[in-house]
């Protein structure tokens, strides 16, 4: 069995995308005063789709753009709702099988993500996650959150630095002759982003994709996810915010 676990978040554990529900349940939950601000996403997104290529910039504009100024214990206190809500029907029930069948065999459980830090080591925490890597956000000086990210955006080939640095922290062993490290590992993604960092483990799973975009990849099969989790299962009661 696997020593290493690695799973992506957006579209593999969730089915749908958690930074665009996570800023709408805010403003219409908590700030509908901040809806003026939404005409003015139209910003980034036409900056991204003129340079194309770093989504990393896009990201942090929408999040200064709506989230801007906004202290970390609001936030904190937005976390624990959302949370609740994302874990009772906003996540695929194969995913958290997954999930506790990788814990009950032992590998060291690591949430890869590219969605920022002001949620996801909170469902890290709730899924029992040992370890969560994902864009960290910087915030300012009184607490105040200011949008800018403060890591690489952990997409494409940043995951795939993460991914190596995992493998050479959790070696088991390693071939002297070649330097090669050896840890029996498996990754789970859904994205096409997410194949260069599935083809680096020892068993890759491709949550929904299509087998044509495995190039021969012999390490990668792809899977089929599509019951939603009504609720978290009994043996993650104990982590629910």
């Amino acid at each position: 069995m696997p020593a290493l676990a690695i799973f992506d978040l957006d579209g593999t554990i969730t089915r749908s995308d958690t930074l665009q529900h996570y800023i709408a349940g805010y403003l219409l939950r908590r700030r509908p005063a901040r809806l003026w601000r939404v005409p003015l996403l139209l910003l980034p997104l036409l900056r991204f789709c003129v340079d194309g290529a770093d989504r990393g910039p896009l990201k942090s504009g929408v999040i200064r753009l709506v989230l801007g100024g906004l202290p970390r214990a609001e936030l904190e206190d937005w976390n624990r709702i959302f949370v609740a809500r994302l874990l009772n029907g906003g996540v695929f029930a194969e995913a958290l099988q997954q999930i506790d069948a990788q814990r009950s065999a032992g590998a060291h459980l690591v949430l890869l993500s590219a969605s920022p830090d002001l949620y996801v080591p909170a469902i890290g925490a709730a899924l029992g996650f040992d370890e969560v890597i994902c864009t960290e956000m910087r915030w300012r000086a009184d607490g105040g959150l200011e949008g800018a990210l403060a890591s690489a955006n952990r997409r494409g080939e940043e995951k795939v630095r993460c991914v190596r640095a995992l493998l050479q922290r959790h070696a088991a062993t390693t071939d002297a002759a070649t330097s090669r490290v050896a840890v029996t590992s498996i990754a789970y993604g859904n994205s096409r982003a997410d194949l260069p960092h599935l083809r680096l483990v020892s068993e890759g799973v491709y949550v929904n994709g299509s087998a044509q975009d495995l190039d021969g990849s012999a390490n990668i099969r792809v899977v089929r996810w599509c019951t939603p989790a009504v609720a978290p299962s009994p043996s993650r009661a104990h982590t629910q915010p």
